[in-house]
């Protein structure tokens, strides 16, 4: 008797368990980044959300899709730059899903295939510059990446806002070479600046000696400055010489007043 009562009882909770169940399937929450892609027996229906939204079980199917920026980090790359230089880089990608519908159905995994798509492009594009440029000039290189992969992953409904090398390492060997280098390089500056300071003073002595020449007045306090140069130093004799322009007034008064006489 107390099993053919449990058996009518048991019968009720039945419809019960199926309409909590399909209530728990049926309505979904999207928060205000995620949006739903709606497939309606298999067919593409519309786009959903954020908010609270209805899925007919079995009917109908949902793919959530994230709608923030992601920042993926590209695996280290085995690069050959143009003059031969076999380098390490890695970078990383930001980017985030513009288009819910196109993401989900032109690509199967977009994640995984702009990761992909990155390692090639990183590859193809610095292995088109010299090691110079990766160390000097990486704010061009971004901006070259970022352009390319941007227009690849368009198709794809998704925005590559920026990429950014972080690291580009070298052998050690290669490292000694750019050190002699660049210590090569400070050389050949100091070199430079040093003739360039010589061909700047030989300008301005020669300046000076035909000032000396065409004025005696100035060669005269010329050799005063001189004399009172060599009086400051502690020496206990001082030889100099005595130049003969000097005297040439005096010669010349005392000749003019004997022919006089």
């Amino acid at each position: 008797m107390n099993e053919i009562i449990f058996g009518q009882g048991a019968g009720w909770y039945l419809p019960l368990i199926f309409i909590i169940a399909f209530l728990l399937y049926a309505f979904r929450v999207l928060r205000e980044y995620e949006r739903g892609v709606i497939f309606l027996l298999g067919r593409f229906w519309k786009v959903k959300g954020p908010g609270l939204i209805i899925v007919i079980p079995i009917i109908q199917q949902i793919v959530r899709v994230d709608l923030r920026t992601v920042v993926m980090d590209v695996p280290e790359q085995d690069v050959i730059s143009r003059d031969n230089v076999s380098v390490m880089v890695n970078a990383v990608i930001y980017y985030r899903v513009m288009d819910a519908q196109r993401a989900i159905i032109e690509v199967e995994n977009f994640s995984y295939a702009i990761s992909q798509l990155a390692q090639t492009t990183l590859r193809s594009v610095l292995g088109q510059h010299e090691l110079d440029d990766m160390l000097a000039k990486r704010d061009a290189l971004n901006a070259d990446l970022q352009k390319l992969l941007d227009s690849q992953t368009d198709a794809w409904g998704i925005k590559v806002a920026n990429v950014e090398i972080k690291h580009v390492d070298l052998d050690k060997s290669m490292i000694r070479a750019i050190a002699k280098q660049a210590e090569a390089e400070r050389l050949r500056r100091a070199k430079v600046i040093s003739a360039l300071g010589e061909a700047q003073a030989a300008t301005k002595i020669l300046e000076a000696a035909e000032i000396l020449h065409k004025r005696e007045e100035a060669m005269q306090i010329r050799y005063l400055t001189s004399l009172q140069d060599i009086a400051n130093e502690r020496s206990n004799t001082i030889i100099f010489p005595f130049p003969i322009n000097l005297l040439k007034d005096w010669f010349t008064s005392d000749q003019a007043g004997a022919a006089k006489k």
